[in-house]
């Protein structure tokens, strides 16, 4: 049993699209390319065969790893967050406590995590600093360039 992971209805949907993509489109491509390659003829010293098989098990692999992730996904209810604490898909302002520059993320799943779209992995050393947090509390938070201290100033749902 993987571990269980949440997401936003719209994330759950793009890794179930991908999914559907990688089982049709994803394992005909791949049919073909070994088709075409056992059809060049000896298989033994035959590196487009070789090459085509090995995409093959990395697609499967890949297909798997969707699969399971689908399996033990777990939508969450943006109306059933608490907003008096940071939690997963709570959106948070904070203010850098060192340099006074505030910013606003969105906690979501690793696999939803868009840096530029103000997204960051629950993983993350931030996110795991600001989780359970409450306005007015300062976190600490282990980055490369030594430990850093964010200010929550708001917590909210998008």
């Amino acid at each position: 049993m993987g571990k269980i992971s949440y997401y936003t209805e719209e994330g759950l949907q793009k890794i179930k699209d991908e999914l559907n993509e990688l089982r049709t489109k994803g394992r005909t491509d791949i049919a073909k390319q070994i088709a075409e390659a056992r059809d060049k003829g000896d298989l033994s010293e035959n590196a487009e065969y070789d090459a085509a098989k090995d995409a093959q098990g990395l697609l499967e692999l890949k297909i798997s790893k969707l699969e399971e992730i689908v399996g033990n996904a777990r939508i969450l209810d943006q109306s059933t967050i608490d907003t008096s604490k940071v939690s997963i898909l709570s959106t948070v302002a904070i203010k850098n406590k060192s340099n006074g520059a505030s910013f606003s993320y969105t906690i979501v799943a690793e696999e939803e995590a868009d840096l530029k779209s103000g997204k960051i992995s629950v993983n993350s050393p931030i996110a795991k600093g600001l989780l359970g947090k409450k306005k007015g509390d300062v976190a600490k938070v282990q980055a490369p360039a030594g430990e850093m201290e964010f200010e929550v100033l708001k917590i909210s749902i998008d």
